[in-house]
């Protein structure tokens, strides 16, 4: 059986997965915080029918070999964890991270997950939680009378209440960071959580230890752009028409070689 006939089947496989992650990517464009992903390939074992530097004759060698591919494979889908465009919303529960950082978001079976997604709401009674309603870490609770919510870079969060002249702190807003963020895992509800590949939360200040400083009254959008996903998308089209070829040839030329005569 022709090599080829396999070979070209690997690559309409891992041009298959390379649709989806586009098509993840293209559909999450407007969602907050959203960070697009890209697949990772690589070449499959090669058979070695021929080695190079193998000697020919006394004195001689082969200067290059024969090696026969057996196609590629999909070897990761990683994260790209580049900063989205900023929006201005005015809200001020709408909170962005400049730079490095994820907000830490408390689970309902008590874990911590991690997002960049920073569109808080508030409950009836004044929690602070995401749009899910988990509470954010730390915990902060806004009073019902508060007339102003005011946000710092560092994380400080105070607010300004009726006939007060200063403002009344209420927490400190911290973030964390990983030694790989590509090695999180993601589990939907733009949630994150650490994995063995990402390493420990080193969780500290915005402004401090590498994180970035907060912006108040912003969203962080995705990072994808449309026109390199569509981009990517033809290419991805392509090399699957091309392995879809690859294989009608084989064919054919088996069908020549069943139809010979003597």
């Amino acid at each position: 059986m022709m090599r080829c006939l396999y070979s070209a089947t690997t690559g309409m496989k891992a041009q298959e997965l390379n649709i989806d992650v586009l098509s993840n990517n293209l559909s999450n464009v407007t969602t907050t915080g959203f960070k697009k992903n890209r697949v990772d390939f690589q070449d499959l074992i090669y058979q070695t029918t021929k080695e190079p530097g193998a000697p020919v004759s006394t004195g001689n060698n082969y200067p290059v070999g024969i090696q026969l591919g057996h196609g590629v494979r999909a070897v990761a889908t990683q994260k790209v964890f580049s900063e989205g465009e900023l929006q201005q919303t005015d809200n001020p529960l709408d909170v962005v991270i400049q730079d490095k950082g994820f907000f830490q978001v408390q689970m309902p079976n008590g874990d911590i997950a991690y997002t960049r997604d920073g569109a808080w709401k508030l409950t009836s009674t004044g929690q602070v939680v995401t749009s899910d309603g988990y509470n954010i870490i730390p915990s902060m609770t806004i009073p019902q009378n508060a007339i102003g919510i005011n946000i710092t870079p560092s994380g400080v969060l105070a607010v300004k209440m009726p006939n007060q002249v200063d403002l009344q702190v209420i927490g400190q807003i911290e973030t964390a960071d990983f030694v790989n963020p590509a090695g999180l895992k993601a589990i939907g509800r733009n949630l994150l959580i650490p994995s063995g590949s990402s390493g420990d939360p080193i969780v500290g200040v915005p402004g401090t230890q590498e994180l970035g400083e907060l912006q108040q009254g912003f969203i962080e959008m995705s990072n994808v752009k449309v026109v390199e996903e569509m981009v990517n998308m033809i290419v991805a089209q392509r090399a699957y028409e091309a392995n879809s070829k690859t294989i009608q040839t084989a064919d054919s030329m088996l069908q020549m070689a069943n139809n010979l005569r003597r």
